[in-house]
């Protein structure tokens, strides 16, 4: 190993069966062929990361001890042979700010070899990887992180800071590719349900995207208010308007019949019973926020066969998603109220009180911010 490299790193190490975590060191090894080690600056508590603490994620699989943290942006340490460049072409030199996106498909089953490799069973779980085998390092709460070869990379512009750069693999680039899926356009009427740094994502790119008319619901007036700043035309309190019934009303009125496109990023499987009825025959729904199994709820098929709805469920991303997040960070940063995104930050070594601001923050809902964790980077950051 190079005398340059540390021999190991901290790393916050969950233990699914039986939901302890713990910080635990783990070895750094040099990178391979077409990996890039990279030392972690900063990273932002997902809502994903807290289902995985509380055991909300797994059904029955039960993964063993990973890494937690997923939602990150880092420092080129050293690269292996073979990766001189990031996804855009970009020369990459150590030192660089880089993002990349958490998950990588196994490159060798059917969806991959079509180019969907974010469609891959292995990319949903590649968060989940065994620490105790090498590279050890492949979560976001760690000291490093190991780029693997097929995974996308893109180095940060200067003139982005490191809190917008990291909910830049996430949430946003998940938002664009959903929304890309189900293909905005000039003339659609979009109805998004949940005003939560998903909400606000997505409010924003359906306004670039083109949207005719972009609605927001949620139950808390900061949110919608900030709703209005990121781009929507109209928003909707279901605390004001109690009665859904009342909120399927409002929205039909507005749009003339009914949404072209419902997204749900509430992360309840019940808001879906509300949303279909939202949205206007031949309508789209996008469905990224429900990510717990065993939410369920009965629902009546007929609707969308009557209706001609067609139903997107979107997870993880492709490249280019990524790529365009960080541009849309890069144009919008001035424009768009996004230092809303960042939240409270803390330091690595408070891991425990960053876990539990961010799952109070969750049941409080009042307020959209990522809860951060700095790591490797300054105060200053």
């Amino acid at each position: 190993m190079s005398d340059e490299l540390p021999k190991e790193a901290r790393a916050l190490v969950l233990n699914a069966a039986t939901g302890e975590y713990a910080m635990e060191t783990l070895p750094v090894v040099e990178p391979a062929q077409g990996q890039i080690l990279v030392k972690v600056l900063r990273a932002n508590v997902c809502g994903s990361d807290l289902h995985m603490v509380r055991g909300e994620a797994f059904a029955t699989y039960k993964p063993k001890p990973f890494v937690l943290g997923h939602e990150m942006v880092g420092e080129v340490v050293a690269k292996g042979p073979g990766r001189g460049v990031d996804s855009r072409g970009t020369p990459l030199r150590v030192g660089d700010r880089v993002t990349y996106a958490y998950h990588t498909g196994c490159g060798h089953c059917p969806v991959c070899a079509a180019g969907k490799d974010h469609h891959c069973i292995a990319a949903l779980t590649s968060v989940l990887r065994e620490c105790s085998k090498a590279p050890h390092l492949n979560g976001a709460f760690a000291e490093y992180y190991m780029i693997r070869d097929r995974q996308a990379v893109v180095k940060v512009p200067d003139d982005v800071s490191n809190d917008l750069a990291a909910g830049c693999n996430c949430a946003l680039a998940q938002v664009i590719q959903g929304l890309k899926t189900v293909g905005v356009g000039i003339s659609d009427h979009v109805v998004i349900q949940g005003a939560g740094g998903l909400g606000l994502y997505a409010t924003a790119v359906a306004k670039q995207m083109g949207a005719k008319q972009v609605i927001v619901l949620d139950a808390h007036d900061a949110r919608l208010e900030l709703a209005k700043q990121f781009g929507a035309d109209k928003v909707i309190s279901i605390t004001k308007n109690a009665d859904p019934r009342m909120r399927t009303m409002l929205v039909k009125q507005a749009t003339g019949g009914g949404a072209t496109v419902c997204v749900e990023v509430v992360g309840k499987a019940a808001a879906l019973k509300e949303g279909q009825r939202m949205l206007q025959r031949g309508g789209r729904y996008l469905v990224m926020g429900c990510i717990v199994p065993k939410d369920i709820i009965k629902v009546d098929p007929s609707m969308w066969v009557g209706s001609n709805i067609s139903l997107h469920g979107v997870s993880l991303y492709e490249p280019q998603s990524l790529l365009d997040a960080l541009d849309f960070v890069a144009k919008n940063k001035d424009r768009l109220p996004l230092d809303a995104m960042i939240g409270k930050t803390f330091d690595f070594d408070d891991y425990e009180e960053a876990l539990k601001a961010a799952d109070a923050f969750g049941a409080d809902a009042s307020t959209v911010g990522r809860v951060a964790i700095r790591i490797g980077e300054s105060e200053a950051g």
